[in-house]
């Protein structure tokens, strides 16, 4: 029997269990059900706007997309969204998904903190990003249906979500606060750091090695 919340049911494959067991499993609570609901409200968005994402990718996007806070996928310093998305990519391909599909996750989790591109994509990128920021800032929630909300919250509760996660966020790239440079994460390493400055694109372009 496939699992359904709110009258959206959780796909009902392999890696979409094996994920849930994976990130359950080496991601926090917080993170973990932030994923979820990031799936949940982007399944209502999907249904409401008429788009039609393949549920497992959604899923997997949905799942992955902050695992990159947690732990470094790579040897190199980098975007945070960009490791989740390595890692994602990876669990795909090992899993005989095709090619495409790993690179339409990997997209979705890389771009999933870009303002003004992912919604001009295909349907798993733009509504991965859709119900992040549901979840986050809560972008759309007017929109959706209260009791169905409620249903979701009930299951995959929030707690002291702000705060929490703004740490959370905090914590996984504080150590890496350059590759935050261009993103709207640079405004939480900015906030947690006092006195921190960032160079701007201003002075890379005066002090780039070029007379004029």
């Amino acid at each position: 029997m496939p699992e359904v919340i709110a009258g959206l049911e959780i796909p009902e494959t392999a890696a979409v269990a094996e994920a849930t067991r994976l990130v359950r499993e080496t991601t926090s609570p917080l993170i973990y059900h932030h994923s979820r609901r990031v799936f949940l409200f982007g399944l209502m968005h999907a249904r409401a706007l008429g788009a039609e994402p393949d549920p497992e990718l959604l899923y997997l996007s949905a799942l992955f997309h902050d695992v990159g806070l947690a732990n470094p996928f790579s040897d190199v310093e980098q975007r945070f969204e960009v490791d989740g998305a390595d890692h994602a990519r990876r669990f795909l391909l090992e899993r005989g998904f095709p090619t495409a599909a790993a690179e339409t996750v990997w997209t979705a989790i890389a771009l999933h903190t870009t303002p003004g591109i992912p919604d001009r994509m295909g349907p798993e990128i733009a509504i991965t990003q859709l119900g992040v920021l549901t979840d986050v800032i809560g972008l759309g929630l007017d929109g959706l249906e209260r009791d169905r909300v409620a249903e979701i919250v009930a299951v995959h509760p929030r707690g002291d979500f702000k705060n929490e996660f703004l740490r959370a966020q905090f914590d996984g790239f504080k150590d890496r606060p350059e590759t935050t440079n261009g993103t709207v994460n640079s405004d939480i390493i900015e906030h947690f750091i006092p006195g921190f400055r960032r160079t701007t694109t201003v002075e890379r372009i005066i002090g780039a090695p070029w007379p004029s």
